[in-house]
């Protein structure tokens, strides 16, 4: 049997019409674009301090959050400034400053220029490091000039009574 052509067009028409239509990739990458934007963007709020697992920080209830500032670390007996050890913690020396501390101090403090206000560092340090080489640690610091030593701490879980 023969098909008209108006059947023929009306056929055409319909399939052209009725097709599934295609995935549009460019407006999906646009706002994968703007996701990825925004992430980045508001990920800087997040403040983490302890990049050493080892390093088990002493709980407080403290609320504070802490700034960014120069970080100095003890841990098994090394004196670490942003990561990099620069000083061991004898317990037998004698010196109440610790030399290799107090020259990476003053190196960082060169670096820094111009600060206007008391210096700053925050010290990470083990719970179970003794005071006395913590006091030996924030003495080299406050003669490195860093006056404003804050301890990280551990905050300590809520606990529901009950």
């Amino acid at each position: 049997m023969k098909v008209s052509r108006r059947a023929k067009r009306m056929q055409r028409h319909y399939k052209r019409m009725h097709k599934a239509p295609g995935l549009n990739l460019v407006s999906l990458m646009d706002i994968f674009t703007i996701l990825v934007f925004f992430l980045m963007v508001n990920s800087s709020d997040v403040k983490v301090l302890q990049q050493d697992n080892k390093v088990k920080l002493p709980d407080s209830s403290a609320e504070a959050e802490p700034n960014e500032q120069l970080l100095v670390t003890v841990f098994n007996g090394q004196v670490l400034v942003q990561g990099r050890v620069v000083a061991q913690l004898d317990d037998n020396s004698e010196a109440a400053l610790l030399s290799g501390l107090q020259q990476e101090l003053a190196y960082q403090l060169s670096r820094s220029g111009d600060v206007e206000g008391p210096l700053a560092l925050t010290l990470i340090a083990d719970k179970t490091t003794p005071y006395e080489s913590l006091k030996r640690v924030m003495a080299t610091c406050t003669e490195a000039g860093y006056s404003n030593i804050s301890l990280a701490v551990q905050r300590k879980a809520d606990e529901k009574e009950g």
